[in-house]
């Protein structure tokens, strides 16, 4: 929301094409932090997780 708050005011476009690819960047980042936490999820229900197995901690 912030980008295109900037995009608004903004009439220059050198700086649009920054606040866009800026924009696009964190998106991306966003949908990759997904991925990252789904594959974490799915690792945590398989067998011998460490962290969650209690027989590694005798």
């Amino acid at each position: 929301m912030t980008y295109d708050n900037i995009l608004r005011l903004s009439d220059d476009p050198d700086v649009n094409d920054a606040i866009k690819f800026l924009r696009a960047r964190e998106i991306v980042h966003f949908q990759r932090f997904g991925e990252g936490l789904r594959l974490a999820k799915d690792k945590m229900d398989e067998k011998n997780v460490y962290y969650l197995n209690p027989a590694f901690d005798k």
